[in-house]
């Protein structure tokens, strides 16, 4: 190679510019992330603003003010199936991998971009949601402080659940190359298949059921261990299995098949 050419060489860190790049120039990007936090912090202040004290269910306080969140899975889920079967939509997949012919770079490069943007807006969503749902909820039975035990931790996992939620999404959509089917099938992992499990009257199912990625981010976010569900340990360990699993099997599939 000469002198001359060097300039033009990929690298992993023109791979990662490159993605980062084309990730913050679509529009979805920043409507996605915007209406995210949006939505978020909204659910949680008209929560709080509603709840009347009576106590029912006993909810944890955390888990109460991120409700919302149930949005932002879905939201941040649909952002991480565009950055990859997206490009199979369109037909822009072909032009990237030609500029970067190991294919494998692409992959984890949108892996990263990805968790770079999710991560530290989710937990600045969440860090600005739990307080602003605690002035309404002073002196009710779900009143709690940045301060009291688990509750960080629980704002910190949540925004770490929900970021390999949405690489794991990104992860489906490299493996099924479609929008539509993707979508499907993170909805359906993520919120239909446990409930439809948890009907079988089977111990080990129940085990099992605790540990798929919408229960595991259900116990990342609550400030106490609650009844039945895993440890917040256990739940990110699984969700790190799951996340990697998908993109293993991606990773595979797109070194094997054309695009």
């Amino acid at each position: 190679m000469t002198t001359a050419t060097l300039p033009y060489r990929v690298t992993p860190v023109r791979v990662l510019r490159s993605e980062w790049h084309k990730l913050w120039t679509l529009r979805s990007t920043w409507i996605t992330l915007a209406v995210t936090s949006l939505l978020t912090a909204a659910m949680g202040a008209g929560l709080g603003a509603a709840y009347d004290g009576s106590g029912e269910g006993g909810m944890d306080p955390v888990m109460f003010a991120l409700l919302g969140t149930q949005f932002a899975t879905i939201n941040l889920g649909v952002l991480g199936i565009l950055a990859t079967a997206g490009e199979y939509s369109t037909g822009q997949i072909r032009a990237t991998m030609t500029a970067v012919p190991r294919r494998l770079p692409v992959l984890w490069s949108k892996a990263a971009v990805l968790a770079a943007v999710v991560l530290p807006l989710t937990l600045a969503t969440n860090l600005l949601t739990f307080p602003l749902a605690q002035s309404f909820l002073n002196g009710t039975d779900l009143s709690a402080s940045l301060g009291d035990p688990g509750v960080l931790r629980a704002l910190a996992g949540n925004a770490a659940g929900l970021t390999l939620l949405a690489v794991l999404a990104l992860g489906i959509g490299a493996l099924l190359r479609s929008v539509p089917m993707a979508i499907g099938a993170f909805i359906g992992l993520v919120m239909i298949l446990p409930e439809v499990l948890a009907m079988l009257p089977y111990a080990f199912v129940d085990d099992a059921v605790r540990h798929f990625p919408g229960k595991a981010l259900e116990a990342l976010t609550t400030a106490q261990p609650q009844p039945g569900a895993a440890s917040p340990g256990a739940s990110l360990l699984a969700m790190l299995l799951w996340t990697a699993t998908v993109l293993t099997v991606a990773a595979v599939v797109l070194r094997r098949k054309d695009v």
